[in-house]
């Protein structure tokens, strides 16, 4: 029987994401537990639904930003178990998972904040970043529209463990429709969930760069379990 790793796409802490109900160091060992092989660290960014105060100096607003994701490492790396980083990029409810890029490049970029999304992925891109469109078909009351941007995200989120299967049903259908690319993530928010999505690969992921070179060669699968 051929071994598959798994790996989750879409988390988030307690540390960072305001929704969060979970700490960096237990959602680690919650898919440790699982059996993975790693997960993404994706909290809400500056612009979304986060802890950290808007008040601050960049540097310090960024510092407390990736403190989820360090903690998250560190215990990633004690239960041998990867931890790659990204975040998710928020504009009145349209979110975009970003990785590729570390905390430094962050720390140079104070001016996301204020770009129109369009620019914002042209500039991620410009930089090598991958972005993956979160969970396309989402409604929720204080979204304003449902925003798709084909031409700005290579992949698109088509399996949302959070999200109703009508929901991804359509994300599925836009990415088919556009030849976007496909990941998956639980939206993981709490730790134990009812079911979770993510990507399964033939091999284990070096660090996030593989993963995103496994998934544009066709080679990262879809699962929902």
């Amino acid at each position: 029987m051929v071994q598959l790793y798994r790996y989750e796409m879409h988390t988030h802490t307690s540390e960072v994401s305001r929704c969060g109900q979970i700490s960096a160091v237990e959602l680690v060992r919650t898919y440790k537990d699982l059996g993975f092989s790693g997960l993404c660290i994706t909290d809400h960014f500056l612009n979304g639904n986060t802890t950290v105060p808007h008040d601050l100096p960049w540097d310090e607003q960024i510092a407390l930003f990736c403190q989820g994701y360090h903690k998250a490492y560190l215990e990633g790396k004690r239960l041998g178990i990867s931890v790659f980083f990204g975040w998710e990029y928020s504009f009145r409810g349209t979110d975009l998972l970003t990785y590729g890029l570390g905390p430094e490049w962050l720390l140079a970029h104070p001016e996301i904040m204020e770009l129109h999304m369009n620019e914002y992925c042209d500039l991620v891109h410009e930089h090598g970043g991958f972005i993956a469109h979160a969970h396309p078909f989402r409604e929720a009351d204080y979204m304003d529209l449902i925003r798709l941007l084909p031409r700005k995200v290579e992949a698109v989120e088509v399996s949302n463990a959070c999200r109703t299967d009508f929901e991804n049903a359509l994300a599925d259908q836009y990415a088919d429709n556009y030849g976007l690319l496909k990941i998956a993530g639980s939206d993981n928010h709490v730790g134990y969930l009812e079911r979770f999505a993510g990507l399964e690969l033939p091999r284990s992921a070096v660090d996030i760069q593989d993963l995103i070179r496994t998934v544009k060669a066709g080679e990262a699968k879809v699962f929902v379990s």
